[in-house]
């Protein structure tokens, strides 16, 4: 079946296979609500304290059901809030609450390609190597972001989105219907009228949090994870958060972040579809979505200042330079973000 034919009864004649799960994911209904576990181990307590008993253990990846949440009043004090799951509780340090939703799969795309993030808990991407073998490559996470450049068949005779990573010409495939479309219209600039010298972030290590004012009206407030301060080797970059006065410079929707290896290993520091990056300093510091934890109010990352996904979004589309949507990278002098103890 050439591929002119694939497409034409893909979508033409399977209209409901959009939304038809695939086998390794159940898609279950969006209302039930669901933590992945997004570290390598986290145990389950017999009440929701650090020093009660531990009765099992979960590992990285593994979905549980969060039948509420709650704050603790024995903490820890850095972050109370804990969920009620099968068996005990379970801290919300590394649980990243997820949906299972599947969607309509467009039978093209932009030629410039276009912006998609992931509905479901996570989903093994897979390249097509030269040997002419289907190969997992990267996982690809809830709410992460990717550029979508074509529409292909994928080992299971349905219609995949082929993603191209942002810094090279590196290409995998994952299902259509595990990602979802984002719309041009739901990325238009946020107070555009603003002038751009009366924007400006103000982010404070000590409470560990992000302002955004308008001249001097607060418009925007969040808890953010900034960076930690390890002993580093002499010449390396620090993990400190840089301070200072300093300003945006690049936004990139998407973006890669790691050491930049082709892997599948879960366990390698590759984190594919960083979403909403908004560079401010040489060293690559940037504010941006977090899929890999929940520990926002608490130190936690290489340097850059970690948000909720929604809300790096935010000021991602508020800030300046103003960015298109068939933009990969906007680079300019943008709004001022002043990093202080």
């Amino acid at each position: 079946m050439n591929r002119r034919v694939f497409l034409k009864t893909s979508f033409m004649g399977l209209g409901a296979l959009a939304l038809r799960p695939f086998n390794f994911s159940s898609l279950r209904p969006a209302t039930i609500r669901l933590g992945r576990i997004a570290s390598a181990s986290v145990s389950v307590y017999k009440m929701p304290w650090d020093q009660s008993r531990i009765i099992f253990t979960h590992y990285r990846d593994e979905v549980i059901n969060l039948y509420y949440e709650l704050v603790s009043d024995k903490g820890p004090a850095w972050n109370p809030i804990w969920y009620r799951v099968w068996g005990g509780y379970i801290h919300s340090k590394f649980i990243r609450v997820v949906e299972d939703r599947g969607n309509f799969v467009y039978p093209s795309v932009r030629k410039t390609g276009q912006l998609a993030e992931v509905t479901v808990p996570f989903v093994q991407s897979m390249r097509y190597n030269e040997r002419g073998i289907w190969e997992p490559l990267y996982r690809l996470y809830y709410g992460s972001v990717h550029w979508i450049v074509d529409v292909i068949e994928g080992p299971d005779g349905r219609p995949w989105y082929r993603i191209q990573e942002p810094w090279g010409q590196l290409y995998y495939n994952v299902p259509g219907v595990v990602m979802r479309l984002i719309q041009d219209e739901e990325l238009q600039p946020i107070s555009p009228k603003v002038p751009a010298e009366d924007k400006r972030i103000e982010v404070s290590i000590t409470s560990q949090e992000l302002i955004a004012y308008e001249k001097d009206v607060v418009i925007f407030k969040t808890k953010v994870s900034t960076g930690l301060s390890p002993p580093v080797p002499e010449g390396a970059i620090p993990w400190a958060t840089p301070l200072g006065k300093l300003d945006i410079t690049s936004k990139m929707p998407s973006q890669h972040m790691g050491n930049g290896n082709i892997t599948s290993d879960v366990e390698a520091y590759e984190l594919a579809g960083v979403p909403w990056v908004c560079y401010f300093h040489v060293n690559g510091n940037a504010t941006h979505g977090t899929y890999w934890h929940a520990n926002f109010g608490n130190p936690m990352s290489h340097g850059c200042i970690n948000m909720r996904i929604e809300d790096a979004r935010w000021v991602f589309l508020w800030s300046t330079p103003v960015w298109s949507p068939d933009e990969r990278e906007k680079r300019g002098n943008g709004t001022s973000l002043i990093v202080s103890m």
